[in-house]
């Protein structure tokens, strides 16, 4: 594996109840907008895209898609004058089934790099591990098939105890054990000194403040600067 954090086990209420029904149209445009904040004219051909392929946290849940820690991670490229296109592909309520069965559609554009954030969704139902370990592989598989040279960024998830400490466990060991696997990169947990912290949460408890995503996006970059610089 080429880059792992040290992996902290953090039993904190943690992200991404399912949102389905709860969607607003402000989500709706989240799920669907890209998020490039350089002018089109100044895109090139040669200019790279970085996909985030996720839920309710790459959405930007509750924000607007500006506050989103995709397009925070796009600001930060900028100011590098990095020639790298960041797209929003979050959707609430998303889960590792319903991501693998839009996957195609979303593969259409050409991802130099591609950052998968799904499956606690999964977790929070206590859907079979197997299942979730299955899908998750399905999609690394799939974008592996369509471009053999995309960067592939593994988002650690936890979830809550509830479903049993043996459950929670194989849960969070699900995305080392992919990584090392298939030889990708991995953030060990993306809410990582944001979940549970009150203050840095909106009132459902789960879903990043623009503040949390700000932390979120220091997360991602950690690993995403590994590639692109």
């Amino acid at each position: 594996m080429k880059k792992m954090l040290k992996y902290c086990y953090l039993s904190l209420f943690i992200v991404l109840v399912s949102c389905e029904g709860r969607s607003t149209k402000k989500e709706e445009r989240n799920s669907k907008i890209e998020v490039v904040t350089k002018s089109e004219t100044q895109s090139t051909a040669k200019t790279k895209t970085i996909l985030f392929f996720g839920n309710s946290l790459t959405a930007g849940m509750g924000l607007d898609i500006e506050q989103a820690f995709p397009a925070l991670i796009q600001n930060k490229i900028d100011s590098l004058n990095l020639d790298f296109k960041v797209v929003n592909a979050g959707l609430s309520g998303e889960t590792t089934a319903s991501g693998k069965n839009r996957l195609s559609w979303v593969l259409k554009q050409k991802a130099d790099i591609f950052i998968l954030e799904l499956g606690a969704n999964d977790g929070l139902r206590g859907i079979p591990l197997e299942e979730t370990r299955k899908n998750l592989q399905i999609i690394i598989d799939n974008v592996k098939q369509k471009n053999k040279s995309t960067e592939i960024i593994l988002a650690g998830m936890m979830i809550p105890p509830n479903m049993g400490e043996t459950y929670t466990t194989q849960f969070q060991n699900i995305y080392p054990s992919l990584a090392n696997e298939n030889n990708l990169y991995l953030i060990p947990f993306i809410l990582e000194d944001v979940a549970g912290i009150a203050n840095l949460n909106q009132e459902d408890g789960i879903h990043p403040t623009a503040e949390g995503h700000k932390i979120v996006a220091k997360n991602v970059w950690i690993i995403l600067k590994q590639i692109i610089q």
